[in-house]
């Protein structure tokens, strides 16, 4: 019985080179040929490993996820929401204005747009917690957790576009002058006049 032969090359390298192909170019601006042309490893071996320019890119996004775009999960993790939203657009400041600007997750590669939808969502979760602990006033969470997405993906945009990184930091401050505050109570105390005093 033969010995399999030995793989001879890393996919962990290949992987991280189309990361960073598909980062720069999107998913429609890379083919299997300049991914080969960027590592040194034929398309046989290619497509022995990754199947399709598909899953290639697929594993490429998990790989992003866990490293450049890593702030969004930290984010999640934030004590309040209002720092959860600071970590989400000043992450994508940093991430955009990078070596490669731009954002892989701003694209229509196949996948994109339910990762995008799925972020939403676990930021309108995060919010409806903020809302129960009284920290948020009673807003539409959904809406707000979109609103930071766009934010985010405006960011990568104007990054693509020319913006450096001070502008797209002073982009998120301007954005986040409009996060909702919940109203002072009108009751008097400490903050407010003393009736006895008058």
């Amino acid at each position: 019985m033969g010995v399999g032969r030995p793989r001879e090359f890393d996919p962990e390298q290949v992987e991280d080179v189309a990361m960073k192909l598909f980062w720069d170019r999107g998913f429609d601006g890379v083919s299997i040929s300049d991914v080969t042309a960027a590592t040194g490893v034929n398309r046989r071996s290619i497509y022995a490993e990754f199947e399709s320019k598909e899953n290639l890119f697929d594993r490429a996004l998990r790989r992003y996820l866990a490293g450049p775009s890593a702030y969004t999960a930290e984010a999640l993790t934030r004590p309040t929401a209002r720092d959860v939203a600071d970590a989400m657009v000043h992450g994508a400041a940093d991430t955009v204005s990078g070596d490669i600007h731009g954002c892989l997750t701003v694209g229509e590669a196949p996948g994109l747009a339910e990762f995008r939808e799925a972020t939403v969502h676990r930021l309108a979760e995060r919010f409806d917690t903020a809302v129960a602990d009284g920290e948020l006033p009673d807003v539409d969470t959904l809406l707000l957790a979109r609103w930071i997405a766009a934010v985010c993906q405006g960011i990568a945009i104007q990054a693509r576009s020319g913006a450096d990184r001070a502008d797209l930091h002073a982009i998120a401050d301007l954005a986040l002058a409009g996060w909702p505050t919940v109203a002072p109570d009108p009751t008097p105390g400490a903050d407010g006049p003393n009736p006895e005093s008058t």
